[in-house]
């Protein structure tokens, strides 16, 4: 999606709040190696969820993201980076390419789904997370939102918020208990 699409996109109607949260759990995706992720198995456990892009100014945030998911994993949270185009067409074409591209440049050990739609017209589960009360779709790669083991969201970062930022290490000690 190049430069002219994503301004297209900006100015379409959002998704329409919900005023409860939702589950996000009662979502699959299909993962970049194959076969498909149903979110109830990551029930129980915090999950920040990530749209990510390869060639993005913000692709340097992949570091600061497994750095969380090695401090953090071993006490229950799940990261699921998803690659998306939908900011000025910033992710590759091959499912084998994002992957070695992740693994190679920034060691990413977390779940990756594969490459869907975010914003433009967006996988159920982005509409979903998009929807929540005190949410909005990813503005650029690199939102992040932290779901609760319950599967309702707790918070939304916009992409300038570092995953090394207190505030993100904090929510997720919270929400670890």
């Amino acid at each position: 999606m190049g430069l002219l699409s994503t301004a297209k996109m900006y100015m379409a109607r959002g998704p329409e709040k919900l005023d409860e949260h939702s589950d996000v759990y009662a979502h699959s995706i299909g993962l970049l190696e194959g076969g498909t992720l149903d979110l109830e198995t990551l029930r129980g456990q915090p999950t920040l969820f990530v749209n990510t892009a390869s060639k993005c100014g913000f692709t340097p945030q992949f570091e600061g993201l497994q750095k969380l998911y090695d401090t953090y994993h071993d006490r229950g949270l799940q990261i699921v980076g998803t690659p998306s185009g939908d900011f000025n067409d910033q992710e590759l074409d091959d499912a084998a390419e994002i992957g070695a591209f992740c693994q190679r440049n920034y060691g990413v050990a977390f779940t990756m789904t594969e490459k869907v739609s975010v914003r433009a017209e967006p996988h159920p589960l982005w509409a979903d997370l998009a929807r929540q009360p005190d949410s909005g779709p990813p503005v650029w790669n690199f939102t992040k939102y932290l779901v609760g083991a319950d599967g309702r969201l707790i918070e939304r970062w916009p992409t300038k918020v570092k995953p090394e930022d207190p505030q993100i290490a904090a929510a997720i000690e919270s929400a670890l208990g």
